[in-house]
């Protein structure tokens, strides 16, 4: 099927793709503040992949990837126009999200990624899985 949009159009539609402060971070930042999940950093420079929200003091790193760029199995859906250039790009996305889990990792922190379609349907519920996250976080951090 062919795009519906012309080259100049679609160009412009990606142009506005935003990279940070998108809905889904917007709507879980609001959950975790509803809760008293409160003392994270946003997109902090000093961490390996930016995490859109990260609690320092318990090292715990909280992504939230759109569906489409980060490759989600129950929602991506390959564009079929160019689509070798889109499958090598999410591919690569892909990759490059698992060595920043890696490397995060060797740091001492945990990662905690969340898709965007989880928070759009229940932000509440993701923040819960963070909060989750976060007390086993605390908990490993003063066995120690």
């Amino acid at each position: 099927m062919a795009d519906t949009f012309s080259a100049e159009q679609r160009s412009e539609i990606m142009r506005r793709v935003r990279g940070r402060d998108t809905s889904a971070e917007w709507r879980l930042r609001r959950a975790l503040w509803a809760r008293g999940l409160r003392g994270y950093r946003i997109d902090s420079r000093r961490l390996p992949g930016r995490p859109d929200a990260a609690y320092s003091r318990w090292k715990l790193a909280i992504f939230v990837d759109g569906c489409f760029w980060h490759g989600c199995p129950d929602h991506c859906r390959m564009p079929n126009s160019n689509r070798a250039y889109w499958e090598a790009k999410i591919g690569r996305n892909i990759a490059r999200d698992r060595r920043t889990d890696a490397e995060l990792a060797s740091m001492g922190w945990r990662v905690l990624r969340i898709w965007e379609h989880e928070v759009k349907a229940d932000p509440a519920a993701a923040a819960m899985k963070a909060e989750r996250a976060l007390r086993r976080q605390k908990a490993i951090l003063h066995s120690k």
